[in-house]
Order: structure tokens, then C-alpha cells, then sequence
């Protein structure tokens, strides 16, 4: 049993979501306080225990109006974390330092976008205005290159580790395909019934070479929320508890968004490394202690380094990995069994911290048998985040 003072102290109580499509029809508050309501009625606490709340900074929904709206009465704990997708799992770290230590007791992280019918990440930051602030200053570095959108800085990468080890196209459509193959037996996936092939992916147009289309993540409205309180209060509450059994955040060397190119390694996820090696260390497990893996997904592409970083399998063998099937339905690691932000949907990767603790309860629609611990990653060439979340 691990002797750090966090692991295993905070345990995820309730999950809610809305439904994920390309209309929601309704604002990003609505679509949280729907997910927020869920994830509490899940776990069984009134709405008025709340107070703590954690998100994102790219999320449009206020902290103030999500604790007004539940009637809240007072919020100790309220937090977010920059770097899109790379926050993924950071709500939760911050949540359950906050519980831990005595600062919170009800604490609800939470994701709700409408990134398709009101914005879309995919579209870029060539159309950002002149701004003199540090993001914007940051890629006027790489546009006049037609370095434009989030494919083109990971085609870069992709590109670079393809050369490095004999990847090729097809293995990246090895990751899309397993991942469709799950989300065509998910209700709530947006490919639900509607699985992929690999000709299918081979066939898809370029998105930016080496990426075709089905090696991105698609563009989703939608909300999801998870309910964090101590482990031993979770366990007189209406779930299964999933215990926090780590939690991590991880920034390295030269450290830039998506556009790390003057690091000696660009396809190394060394910010990943770091977040692995944390997460292994807390927790005291081993890469075989792992049953099931939700790896962010927002390019195929990065599937690959990441199994190699979370010691999956050894550096440079990835490809071996999913030719062979191993991250697929049948194979011995499966990985984004609710579809992944490929299939199902893409909500910051909050999905897959969901779809880690229905696997853990026993109530993943693609259950993969006998799950004692899971792992969960954040955003992968950005300062990121990760989880491994554990049974009882």
C-alpha cells in the first residue's frame, strides 16, 4: 500500500453527463448545471453540500453561477487549470488536495462546451486578433509557416516519430479503428452503430499529412461533472467508491503548447513521463497492475508515445503493440473502451475520467474484466495531467 499521504484518501462518489452531439440547443450553463445535477443525484448529496468546484479555463461557465444555480451556501474551494485537454485530470488533483486537507468536502469538477455549434477548437489561431499577451506573441511564431491549428502542430510530431521508428498511417488507423469499435456499442457515443474500417480511415481525406480525418478528435457540445469526497464518506454514499489512488501534473523541459520543437526529443511526451512516473510512484503500482487505459485522444497519433511513456510497452514498439491488436476490444490492454474523444465524444477528456470509474463500478457498456486500477490521461504535448483511479 502506498505511503503517500494523498493516494487513496479521496474517492470519486458520482458522475453525470448530457448527451453529446453537434446542437445542444441549449447555453454551456445549462448543459453544466445538467451534468453538475447528475453527478450529485448520483452520488446521492444534496447540491447545498457543495463547496468546492474545479474546472477549466477555457470553460465558459462560471464558478459563481454554477454554485448560485445549486443554492449552494458557501464555496471554500474553487479552482482552474490552463492548457485545454492538459487539464483533463488536474480538476480532480486539486480537488482532492483540497478535501484532503480539511479545506473542502464536497468538491464537483466539471467540463461543459458547446464546441461545435459555437466555436471550434480545430479552427486554429490564425484568425486571432493582435493581441501583445504570451499565447498570442507564442504562436505568431509558427503561423506564417502554416503551423495554423492544433492537427498541424501534432502533424509535426507525428511526422517526426513515423521517421524515428517505421510508423506509418496505418497504425495510426489501428488506434481509430479499436476506438470506433468501442463506441459503436455506446449508447451515449456519438458513432454509436457505426463502426470504422481501416480502408474507411485510409480512404478519409487529409486533414494535414500525416493526419487524416479520422485521426481527430471530433468537435461535441455537451457537459460532464464527477463528485469528489473523502473515501471514507464515499463508502456510506450510494455508489461503488472509486478511489484516487494518484493524481498528477507535469510540465518539462522547453516546455511550449502543442509546439515543443527545440527539445532533442519532440515526440517523447517528456511532460507525460513525468506525469506517469508521479502517478506510478504514488499509487505504488506497476504498468502490469493496469487492466484498462482512457489515453487522451485528441490525435491518434499520440497514442502511440503514450503507451511507450506509461510502460505499456517499450520505446519505439507501439506500432508492434496495435498491430497486433493489444489496445483493441480482444486485446490485453484495451484502451478508451467508451470510444474516447474519437468516438464518443470530445469533452476536454472529462468522458474519460467518466468512463474510467464506470469501469471500476462495473457498469462500462465494453467492461473489461476483473478492473482493479485504471489510468487516465490528460491532454498529451501540452503541460497535462493524469489519474489512476483504483477499486476499494
Amino acid at each position: 500500500m502506498s505511503k503517500h499521504p494523498l493516494s487513496r484518501r479521496v474517492a470519486i462518489a458520482g458522475i453525470g453527463a448530457t448527451e453529446f452531439s453537434k446542437n445542444s440547443g441549449r447555453t454551456e450553463l445549462h448543459l453544466g448545471m445538467e451534468a453538475v445535477l447528475a453527478a450529485l443525484a448520483d452520488a446521492g448529496i444534496d447540491p447545498a453540500e457543495v463547496d468546492g468546484l474545479s474546472t477549466y479555463t477555457m470553460d465558459n461557465v462560471p464558478e459563481r453561477e454554477i454554485f448560485r444555480l445549486l443554492g449552494g451556501k458557501n464555496l471554500k474551494f474553487f479552482s482552474r487549470t490552463h492548457e485545454g485537454g492538459g487539464a483533463a485530470c488536474a480538476p480532480l488533483l486539486h480537488g482532492a488536495m483540497a478535501i484532503h486537507s480539511g479545506v473542502a468536502e464536497v468538491v464537483v469538477c466539471y467540463r461543459a462546451m458547446n464546441e461545435r455549434s459555437w466555436y471550434c477548437f480545430g479552427s486554429g489561431v490564425a484568425d486571432w486578433p493582435a493581441s501583445p499577451n504570451v499565447e498570442s506573441v507564442h504562436f505568431g511564431w509558427y503561423i506564417p509557416h502554416g503551423l495554423v491549428s492544433p492537427a498541424s502542430w501534432i502533424a509535426m510530431a507525428a511526422r517526426r516519430y513515423m521517421h524515428d521508428f517505421g510508423v506509418t498511417s496505418e497504425d495510426f488507423g489501428r488506434v481509430a479503428v479499436a476506438a470506433r469499435d468501442f463506441a459503436a456499442t455506446n449508447p451515449k457515443a456519438f458513432f454509436y452503430g457505426k463502426p470504422l474500417t481501416l480502408e474507411e480511415h485510409q480512404a478519409s481525406r487529409w486533414i494535414v499529412e500525416p493526419l487524416h480525418l479520422y485521426d481527430c478528435c471530433q468537435e461535441s457540445d455537451g457537459a460532464v461533472a464527477v463528485v469528489l469526497v473523502s473515501a471514507e464518506r464515499a463508502r456510506s454514499l450510494k455508489q461503488k467508491p472509486v478511489l484516487i489512488a494518484a493524481a498528477a501534473q507535469g510540465m518539462t523541459d522547453d516546455q511550449q503548447s502543442v509546439t515543443s520543437y527545440y527539445r532533442k526529443d519532440i515526440t517523447a511526451l517528456s511532460e507525460m513521463r513525468l506525469v506517469a512516473d508521479q502517478l506510478y510512484a504514488m499509487a505504488d503500482l506497476k504498468p502490469e497492475d493496469i487492466q484498462t487505459a482512457v489515453l487522451y485522444d485528441h490525435f491518434s497519433p499520440f497514442i502511440l508515445p503514450q503507451l511507450e511513456v506509461f510502460g505499456f510497452c517499450q520505446r519505439g514498439e507501439a506500432k508492434d503493440f496495435v498491430r497486433a491488436g493489444e489496445h483493441s476490444r480482444s486485446g490485453s490492454l484495451p484502451i478508451n473502451t467508451n470510444g474516447g474523444q474519437l468516438g464518443e465524444a470530445y469533452i476536454h477528456g472529462l468522458n474519460g475520467v467518466a468512463e474510467g470509474v464506470r469501469q471500476l463500478r462495473g457498469t462500462s457498456v465494453n467492461p473489461v474484466a476483473n478492473v482493479k486500477n485504471v489510468v487516465v490521461s490528460a491532454g498529451s504535448g501540452v503541460p497535462t495531467s493524469g489519474l489512476i483511479l483504483s477499486s476499494e
